[in-house]
């Protein structure tokens, strides 16, 4: 078991080495205000006097403090090239390596040196330790580590928050679970107010690891003494509470070794606490120190080592994340160039090993933009959205040229049908650049393992960048010029012999029930009219009767024929009924001029009647603010307004039945085929070229060392991860050779 303490010196000087606080060791921290005599129980332990010396705060810096006995017959340690073969005692420090120190004032003048180097000249306090390491067949093995002492007000140029550092230092240290706490206080103060043991019950209430030291004993007032504070009476410490007398400034000055002023301690004890002369006193210190280490260090040993595997695996897997070193560039590039385009295509395809939870990226994203942000889009745009009546029968007018229209042009209903089509190349191309988007944006979810590469290679990663940009940049134009042309195509050619398109096919259907409404309506206004007039027979309401019947003199053009030109008339015959409409209307072409003197007078009275009081929409529709020339009168919005001629709606329900018709089919080809030409011209070419385009872009000879350089942020944590790694297998080795019996 005494080969504990040894062990734990090796893993503190394995972990120093990298300045690593990750693994807490078993040690002991003496804690104490300043000028309680902290130092004097340090050398007194030792054996020599080595620690600086002066008023106010001298402690600046943590002294980790390794003590190893040493027999004069132990050849392991001692080595005859560094002069150890013969020498009783001597020191080393950590930051001078293998510097060997047999005169102790030496060792005092480095510890002085080395805490100006780090903590400056202005007594202010410095959080990096000193690791000093003393060989001597005269002490036990110890690990101590000397704090500075707790102080209140701040001394000449001291920083104004000192207390609070050295506070928060003191706290860092023994907040360690594996840590023992050496509270000094000394004799001559209420051992009530110790800051000391104070700060020891704050990060161990229950005192289990709290081990009380009561200097000056000697300094204590005439006719008192610390008999009931060693006892545990006043407050009562449960490692215990030893008491021990320090040698005076004065003794200091005289030059007083330590063995004599072990001497006279051990006379002062037997003198004045002779029933506790045994349990007091440093000699009995330094044993109990030693025994509670060696027992702290079993018990801490278990956990320790368990510690030490799991950090050797997470190291390990953290040295892998960073890459080995590059031997062979060419290699290395071609693999990363060969993960990266791998990677690419898996996340668009949705195969990738480490898929997206947080948010929808990739194949799945562009699939959102095709079927649900361009498909709710196109669904939203009405068929006769931004279309009004006005614009209709304007169309309708114009298509007509000088002469007034017997029957509904179909050039009216291409002119309008291809207005509406157009809307659909906007929300297309704009499909197109929400993919472009997505692809520009998957370098970013390539996966962890190639995303590691890339922060390990920013200037590769750079390029690799600057490659896919420029090839979906390049890809951009022809994607667009294909859905324009999808668009284009749907506008050359007006297909109203689509199979699809099966309202042209019962135009004649429309007219006939537009007809059959519209006679329906008269006959009911009729009927109206003769009970009303049978009721009051007023000159006023037989004024307004045959105004009413002037204003609907049109109904004798559209009674007249319903018949129509173009592709219209080409449905005539296409039943029964629509047969029997076109013979009787050739009889009456036969019969006599009557008819077309009919039309001719409806076409003017109706003519007439717009010229005198304008064409009069529903307050409901809404005029276009784009027409090149309006051949209709504008109405102001606060007249009285009249209903549209019958023929007027009948032209409307017909052509605006058509254009839905119509539109409906071309929306739905188009919301087939624009996704179909994104994934041909840009995400599949992107998938099958990538690769290729990046090896003739970075794959050359004169580019390999520029391209691979590592990035200076990796490189430095791969070092310090191997460091680590290297100090953790070796820990984990120190502590393999611990055998059952050592801790047992």
């Amino acid at each position: 078991m005494e080969a504990l303490i040894p062990i734990i010196n090796k893993l503190q000087d394995v972990f120093n080495t990298i300045g690593t606080d990750a693994i807490l060791l078993p040690q002991i921290v003496v804690v104490g205000a300043q000028s309680s005599g902290k130092s004097s129980v340090l050398e007194s332990i030792v054996g020599r006097d080595f620690l600086p010396r002066g008023s106010g705060i001298v402690t600046r810096r943590p002294l980790i403090l390794q003590l190893q006995h040493v027999a004069k017959d132990d050849h392991t340690v001692r080595d005859a090239s560094d002069g150890t073969l013969d020498a009783a005692e001597w020191a080393q420090f950590l930051h001078t390596k293998n510097k060997v120190y047999t005169d102790f004032d030496a060792v005092r003048r480095e510890i002085e040196a080395e805490t100006e180097r780090m903590g400056g000249s202005n007594r202010g306090i410095c959080p990096e330790p000193i690791n000093l390491k003393i060989y001597s067949d005269r002490v036990v093995n110890l690990t101590l580590v000397d704090l500075p002492g707790i102080t209140k007000v701040p001394v000449g140029d001291q920083p104004e928050d000192i207390e609070i550092q050295i506070r928060n230092l003191i706290v860092k240290y023994i907040a360690n679970p594996n840590s023992i706490i050496l509270a000094v206080t000394p004799a001559n103060t209420d051992f009530a107010t110790s800051e000391a043991l104070k700060l020891a019950k704050d990060v161990d209430p229950d005192g289990r690891r709290t081990l009380a030291v009561i200097t000056k004993l000697d300094l204590m007032d005439a006719g008192t003494d610390a008999i009931d504070v060693l006892c545990g009476r006043v407050i009562p410490v449960k490692l215990g509470i030893i008491g021990v007398v320090n040698r005076s400034q004065q003794d200091i000055i005289n030059k007083k070794s330590i063995d004599d002023a072990l001497k006279d301690e051990l006379l002062y004890l037997q003198r004045k606490y002779p029933s506790l002369a045994t349990r007091n006193g440093t000699p009995y210190t330094a044993k109990t120190l030693n025994r509670l280490l060696m027992h702290h260090i079993r018990d801490c040993l278990p956990e320790l080592k368990t510690r030490v595997n799991v950090m050797v695996s997470q190291f390990q897997s953290l040295l892998n994340s960073y890459g080995i070193a590059v031997d062979d560039p060419p290699q290395t590039l071609l693999q990363i160039i060969t993960k990266f385009a791998s990677s690419y295509c898996s996340t668009i395809e949705g195969t990738a090993r480490n898929i997206e939870t947080t948010e929808l990226c990739g194949g799945a994203r562009i699939c959102y933009i095709f079927h649900e942000t361009f498909g709710r889009t196109l669904d939203s745009i009405h068929p006769l959205g931004g279309l009004t009546t006005l614009d209709i029968l304007t169309a309708i007018r114009n298509a007509t040229g000088p002469r007034p229209a017997l029957f509904v042009p179909e050039v009216s209903f291409e002119l309008l049908v291809k207005r509406q089509i157009r809307r659909l190349e906007e929300p297309s191309l704009r499909c197109v650049e929400l993919v472009h988007e997505e692809m520009q944006r998957i370098v970013q979810h390539c996966g962890l393992e190639i995303q590691q590469e890339m922060l390990r290679f920013p200037k590769l990663h750079e390029r690799i960048m600057d490659v896919v940009t420029q090839m979906l940049r390049r890809r951009l134009p022809p994607t667009n010029s294909m859905v324009e042309n999808l668009v284009a195509v749907e506008l050359a050619y007006i297909n109203t012999k689509h199979p699809d398109f099966h309202d042209a096919q019962l135009v004649g259907q429309l007219i006939k029930n537009s007809e059959e409404k519209r006679n329906t309506g008269s006959v009911a206004a009729s009927l109206q009219r003769m009970r009303d007039h049978s009721t009051d027979p007023s000159p006023t309401d037989d004024q307004r009767h045959r105004s009413q019947q002037h204003v609907a003199g049109g109904d004798g053009a559209a009674k007249a024929d319903g018949a129509t030109s173009g592709f219209f008339a080409n449905f005539r015959g296409g039943s029964k009924d629509q047969q029997n409409n076109g013979n009787s209307s050739n009889r009456g072409a036969d019969s006599g001029p009557s008819t077309a003197s009919n039309n001719i007078n409806g076409d003017a009275d109706s003519g007439l009647d717009e010229a005198t009081a304008g064409l009069v929409l529903s307050p409901s529709r809404v005029q276009s603010p784009m027409k090149a020339v309006n051949l209709l009168p504008e109405v102001p919005t606060n007249t009285n307004t009249r209903r549209l001629s019958p023929r007027e709606q009948r032209d409307c329900d017909v052509i605006e039945r058509l254009i839905k018709s119509y539109f409906m089919i071309i929306r739905k080809n188009i919301q087939d085929t624009v996704p179909k030409a994104i994934m041909h011209f840009l995400v599949n070419f992107v998938k099958d070229n990538l690769q290729s385009e990046l090896v003739t872009h970075l794959y050359k000879h004169d580019q390999f060392q520029h391209l691979l350089q590592e990035s200076e942020h990796i490189a430095i944590r791969r070092r310090e991860a191997s460091e680590m790694l290297k100090a953790l297998q070796r820990a984990n080795q120190i502590i393999g050779e611990i055998r059952e019996t050592h801790i047992w």
